[in-house]
């Protein structure tokens, strides 16, 4: 019983063949994003193991053995620089102030700028809240997956913090590059030793100190720094298509409103 607005035949054909076009356009997007991301991935193993090396900046390989080290021996010396976030309550929880970082917010790899929340400036100092900076390196030690992090990017935010879940890390740039480890906690195998790390009866979780004994591999930080603008330059490419299909999947949505309503007829003689 549902009356549907209906052109002449022709008509309805034109328009399915206006809109098969859009969706022939998203359908290759998504094959391309696809496509990068899984080359993406393989260049992630090659470059993070060591497989495949990269050329210096005077055309040359990179060569020599990479350290095993420990996890937390690449944060800055000092109290505050390899610690865990605050224990923040919802009466906390308020509609400005102190950006509040939460294990969601953390992706694979990168950040997840949504779901803001905030407490005030008092609960902070009254909490005695750890401050977290731009350039941080957050890894969430809650599944799922356990492991995962982040670098904090500049999100305009004056003041932040973060979870008690999370493990904030302050690196030390003479030593690693903070985006370098958070590709190498993107990989695979190395979510999959965290995940033999965790512990806890109702959610599965892993310590700090455990994230901390983690051994490493590691080239020297000219290297690192040069396979984390290789990596960093394949996620830009990425995004540019995710941007692509977004705009291309609203323009659709658009014509379809305009066309199947009788707003815009189209000639069919073109």
């Amino acid at each position: 019983k549902l009356k549907v607005a209906s052109p002449p035949l022709p008509e309805q054909q034109k328009i399915a063949k206006i809109l098969s076009t859009w969706d022939r356009a998203i359908s290759t997007t998504e094959r391309l994003i696809e496509n990068s991301t899984q080359q993406k991935k393989a260049l992630m193993q090659q470059l993070l193991t060591g497989k495949k090396r990269l050329l210096d900046e005077s055309g040359k390989r990179f060569e020599g053995e990479w350290d095993e080290v420990k996890l937390s021996s690449l944060a800055k010396s000092g109290k505050g620089n390899f610690t865990d976030g605050d224990w923040i309550e919802s009466p906390h929880i308020t509609e400005d102030g102190c950006r509040l970082i939460q294990t969601g917010n953390i992706g694979v790899g990168y950040f997840k700028n949504k779901n803001k929340r905030y407490i005030s400036e008092t609960s902070f100092n009254e909490l005695k809240c750890t401050e977290v900076k731009v350039g941080d390196l957050l890894i969430c030690r809650l599944a799922e997956p356990a492991g995962r992090a982040c670098v904090v990017p500049d999100i305009g935010e004056e003041k932040m913090l973060t979870s008690v879940d999370v493990a904030i890390m302050n690196v030390d740039k003479a030593k690693s590059s903070a985006k370098y480890l958070s590709y190498y906690f993107s990989l695979e195998h190395t979510l999959y030793l965290v995940s033999a790390l965790c512990g806890g009866s109702t959610r599965s979780r892993v310590s700090r100190t455990n994230l901390g004994t983690m051994k490493i591999l590691l080239p020297d930080v000219i290297e690192q720094q040069k396979i984390a603008t290789v990596l960093t330059n394949a996620d830009k490419e990425i995004e540019l298509l995710e941007q692509q299909l977004a705009d291309l999947q609203q323009e659709k949505k658009a014509l379809m409103q305009v066309l199947l309503t009788g707003k815009k007829r189209v000639k069919l003689n073109d």
